[in-house]
């Protein structure tokens, strides 16, 4: 086990960047197809071809799930993943034509300091490409694919990723791009709200404050973009699951979000998690085994959000947010 997703049998994560743009892209590619759904609970999601992961929906299974920067403009790296997997022979077959399935969801990246001015051609295409083909079992984390130019209220933004395996035995794992309009840490400390359920020293063992104080619970929002946001994840386990109970596994989900950011699923940002199953271990004990996964699922959400700032690193412009470890790692 490495504490990440790719802990779950099948899944492998590609990831691409352009460091001008600040900027990028993050791939879940399944080894086989999966059955997936989605919840939303942010008030202004990007998002492209989700409508096919509600319950009612025909088609049940997905090639990969794309996390992206780049606003409405990032929506055009699913069109890159999915010539990826064409090439590699995957997509749903309609006589001798394939198409991939691959939802996608984005978050607004456009003014963290990187060149935006690309013209004609946004980057967010070949980034889908290059993040599908890259796809492997390592996942690096902070300044990564979707989290390069992700931030929080006051500190710098990244991806990240955490697993675990429940008591019964199913692996849970998650990842996400951190880019809250809230905080992810109490007050001006270094104390992440997610500390009780932090494993070893994954996000640097701090544990919680001895106190909480009126100003610590002060909302802090992102300056003068306070529509400059949104936290898009993904948590896969290997138990079998119908595209219903994945919707009850990715609304569960959204709990460890609320847990380790402050706030979360405001009207002008689009909080979205994903949920998938690759299905190789049946449940035994149906609605019990569910509610663990469900339990599952919201810790390592909650760790994988504190995870993903922990790890970044501020980027390179004037003015930009300061990386966790730029700030408390000395103390």
């Amino acid at each position: 086990m490495k504490n990440l997703i790719t802990d779950i049998d099948g899944v492998r994560v590609g990831e691409a960047h352009d460091k001008a743009a600040a900027t990028g892209v993050t791939a879940i590619v399944f080894d086989r197809p999966s059955v997936a759904s989605i919840a939303t609970l942010g008030g202004a999601p990007g998002l492209r071809d989700t409508g096919l992961l509600e319950p009612e929906m025909t088609v049940d299974q997905v090639d990969a799930i794309l996390l992206s920067g780049g606003s409405a403009f990032g929506l055009d790296a699913a069109g890159g993943a999915m010539a990826a997997l064409v090439e590699q022979g995957r997509g749903y077959e309609v006589g001798p034509a394939r198409v991939p399935i691959v939802p996608q969801a984005i978050l607004f990246d456009l003014l963290n300091g990187g060149n935006k001015d690309w013209g004609r051609m946004p980057p967010y295409w070949e980034l889908g490409f290059r993040a599908t083909k890259s796809a492997s079992l390592d996942v690096a984390l902070g300044n990564a694919g979707a989290g390069y130019g992700a931030t929080t209220a006051t500190l710098k933004g990244g991806l990240g990723s955490t697993s675990v395996t429940t008591p019964s035995g199913y692996k849970v794992g998650a990842i996400v791009a951190v880019n809250a309009v809230g905080t992810v840490t109490i007050g001006d400390g270094p104390h992440f709200w997610a500390a009780p359920y932090e494993r070893g020293d994954e996000f640097g063992g701090f544990g919680l404050p001895k106190t909480i104080s009126e100003e610590d619970l002060r909302p802090r929002l992102k300056g003068a973009a306070p529509r400059a946001n949104t936290v898009i994840a993904c948590v896969v386990t290997d138990a079998v699951l119908t595209k219903a109970e994945c919707k009850r596994l990715a609304l569960a989900a959204h709990d460890g979000m609320a847990r380790a950011i402050r706030p979360s699923h405001t009207p002008m940002d689009g909080d979205t998690v994903f949920a998938a199953a690759t299905g190789t271990k049946p449940l035994t004990n149906g609605v019990i085994d569910l509610t663990e996964l469900c339990i599952a699922a919201a810790d390592v959400l909650a760790r994988a959000i504190a995870r993903g700032v922990y790890e970044a690193e501020a980027l390179p412009f004037e003015g930009a947010h300061p990386g966790w470890k730029n700030r408390f790692s000395a103390r």
